[in-house]
This record gives C-alpha cells, sequence and structure tokens, in this order.
C-alpha cells in the first residue's frame, strides 16, 4: 500500500482577540468589573448564590448546544433542573455549523436568543472573542482546567471532552472485531461498515483526514469500496451498530472502558481524535447571571466527575483505573483538531475530496430544520 505523501494542515490560527466592548454587559457590577478586567479572577460565589442569582434575574436560561438529535442534551437538562429547581431551561441541540451561523445572524439582526453557546465549531469563539461578542468570565475550577482546552482571558473554557474512534459491536463483531483503523478495510468488512459523513461534520472529517495521512489514499479508496453505509449525524454509527444493523462503525462518540453491546475502539499506536467542548457566555447574553450558574455548574467537580466517557477538562479529576487523562494520549491530536479547525480553506479541500470517493452528503439533518430562532 502506498502511503500518502503528508499533507499538512496545520496553520496558524485565526487573530489574537480584540480589546473587548464590555458596556453594559450585566447587571452585577462586579462581574462587569472583572469582564473589563479580561474576566477578572475566578468566581469565588457557591452554586447556591449563583443559582439565587439567576433566579432574582428571573430565572430563565436559553443554551445553543451542538449535537445530533433533539434529545440529546434531555439527561444534561434534567440534571440541571434536578439541581436547581425553578430555573426555566431551554437546551437547542442543532449541527454546530448551524448555529454558529444561526448566532452570527442573531447578532446581526439585534435579535439574540441564546445566552451561553457549547459548539464543536472551536474556530467560532477565536472569532467571536476577536470581534468583541463573548463575555470573558472564569468559573470556579477554571484554574483547574487543562491550559489546551481553555482560553487564557476567559472568553470561552471546554466543559466536556469528547474523542470519535471507530466502534463494533462486541456480539456481531466476533473475537475478530477490529482493532486498528487498518482492520476496516478487511474484505471481511464489506456492507458491514456503517459511517458519519466525514463532508458533514467537522470532527469526523478530521479523523477520516488522520486516516488518509497515516495509511495513505491507497486506504481510503479501499473503504470506499467497502459498501459503507453513509449517514448524516456523529449519533449514526453508534445507532447502526447498537441496533444490529451493522456491525462496525466510523465516527462517533464513545467510552473506552465502556462494556455495552457497542464497544468503542481507544486504539493503540494508532490515530483517534478528541477536544474539548467549548462553551462560552454571549456578551449580549439576556441572562448573564444564569449563564454563569450554568458554567460553574459544568466545570463542578460533581459534573466533571460524571463525565460519560470519564474523561474531565481538569487536571484535578482523574479517569478511571486503566484510563489516562486524554492530554496524555498523543494519538488523540488534541491540539491538531483547532488548528485544523482553523483552516477553512484546507477543511473545505478535505470535504469535497472526500466527496470525490464516498459520494455527496443526503438525508434530511438529525436534529431537524430548525430555522433562525429555536429557542426564542
Amino acid at each position: 500500500m502506498s502511503s500518502l505523501s503528508r499533507r499538512r494542515v496545520l496553520t496558524t490560527g485565526a487573530g489574537a482577540g480584540a480589546a473587548l466592548a464590555l458596556g453594559g454587559l450585566t447587571t452585577d457590577a462586579s462581574a462587569a468589573a472583572a469582564a473589563g478586567r479580561g474576566g477578572g479572577a475566578e468566581e469565588t460565589r457557591t452554586l447556591d448564590e449563583l443559582y439565587r442569582a439567576a433566579l432574582a434575574e428571573g430565572g430563565k436560561l436559553v443554551v445553543y448546544a451542538g449535537g445530533d438529535t433533539p434529545t440529546q442534551q434531555d439527561a444534561t437538562k434534567a440534571a440541571f433542573l434536578k439541581r436547581f429547581p425553578g430555573i426555566d431551561l431551554t437546551i437547542v441541540v442543532d449541527y454546530s455549523k448551524y448555529h454558529d451561523v444561526r448566532i452570527d445572524n442573531q447578532l446581526a439582526t439585534g435579535t439574540l436568543v441564546p445566552d451561553v453557546v457549547q459548539l464543536q465549531t472551536l474556530q467560532d469563539f477565536v472569532r467571536w472573542k476577536a470581534q468583541g461578542e463573548l463575555l470573558p468570565y472564569r468559573p470556579a475550577g477554571f484554574g483547574k482546567v487543562h491550559a489546551g482546552l481553555k482560553d487564557p482571558q476567559g472568553a470561552w473554557v471546554g466543559i466536556a471532552v469528547i474523542a470519535f474512534s471507530f466502534m463494533y459491536g462486541t456480539d456481531a463483531a466476533g473475537p475478530g472485531a477490529p482493532r486498528t483503523p487498518l482492520d476496516l478495510i478487511d474484505p471481511k468488512w464489506k456492507g458491514r461498515i456503517a459511517s458519519s459523513y466525514p463532508h458533514d461534520d467537522d470532527a469526523v472529517l478530521y479523523l477520516y483526514a488522520l486516516y488518509a495521512q497515516t495509511y495513505g489514499w491507497d486506504w481510503v479508496a479501499a473503504l470506499a469500496a467497502q459498501d459503507v453505509r453513509f449517514a448524516r449525524g456523529s449519533n449514526s454509527p453508534g445507532d447502526a451498530v447498537g441496533s444490529g444493523l451493522r456491525p462496525v462503525g466510523i465516527g462517533g462518540a464513545g467510552a473506552p472502558l465502556g462494556t455495552g453491546p457497542v464497544r468503542w475502539v481507544l486504539p493503540e499506536k494508532a490515530p483517534f481524535m478528541a477536544w474539548g467542548q467549548r462553551a462560552a457566555i454571549l456578551r449580549r447574553a439576556a441572562r448573564p447571571a444564569a449563564a454563569r450558574l450554568y458554567l460553574n455548574w459544568q466545570l463542578s467537580t460533581a459534573q466533571q466527575q460524571a463525565s460519560f466517557n470519564g474523561w474531565s477538562v481538569r487536571t484535578d479529576i482523574a479517569p478511571p483505573a486503566g484510563q489516562k487523562p486524554i492530554w496524555e494520549y498523543p494519538d488523540a491530536h488534541l491540539d491538531g483538531f483547532p488548528r485544523f479547525m482553523a483552516d477553512r480553506a484546507a477543511v473545505e479541500r478535505w470535504k469535497q475530496t472526500f466527496a470525490l470517493y464516498f459520494g455527496e452528503v443526503s438525508g434530511a439533518p438529525t436534529p431537524g430544520a430548525l430555522g433562525l430562532h429555536p429557542g426564542a
């Protein structure tokens, strides 16, 4: 098999943030003053104190969350409301690539809906910071967040680690289940693989780009000949494997120590990808007190320990025995994904190239068609 000449996709990031226009951000004078200092000191109020401030503000919060299905954040919402009853929380799930331009349009038209954004499109947070559209803020625990997973000035912070790889059904795949991406092109898996479209989701795209860089375009061509079932949404491969539709899936999240019927593969000496899902408070947010409560809750020890995959963004919270912090896995390319996302021209070239191999994206968006102002 010929090896791919290593086409570099790493580029310099977007420009440094400009000075932020912070007038009239909150009704909390101390928080506004802290924002003027580039985020100020780390939050010292307790969650209960922040909860009371959110209730006094009106007790409402809207979050735009990147994701694949309308119910994907239901567990998050239920946990938040159990801890903070009386808060009217709306979490709108859509593909990050739709949420970001939706927010841009809302800002341009003066119709902003969300208070908090948490998205996979990492480059947008750099851009929004430079445009002065994010409220600098350091929630409690900010100092413990890994340096590569937060903005030094507090414009945004990673609230969760998400990692993409391939997976298999423990019953359907059997003892010969794939262990590395090279195993995926074994003829025995022809007609037995499901995948997210790499040219529909930038995280899946980066995973496929890593595969192409590591194993060559011959590997990509061999996979294209495997009669892969492609679908929209990074949930789709796991759903296909879990339902028994296909025994192997590529391009979705999972837990490396999971014991269920779907085994997510954390490969040894083979690429996968991970990132910190970034969250930020919008400068023009109507409900900054509730937004601060939400970020503090997400970074809290209890919430980070409840991570579905065992990984935390905080350096003081250890993963389960047998699992290392995500930044100790060089094959996760934790630093590479932000650089990849910053070079939009290269991203488009990768997308169109994979479309040549795998065909155009088809199918309705899995979260539905939400329009301009969901959650209003």
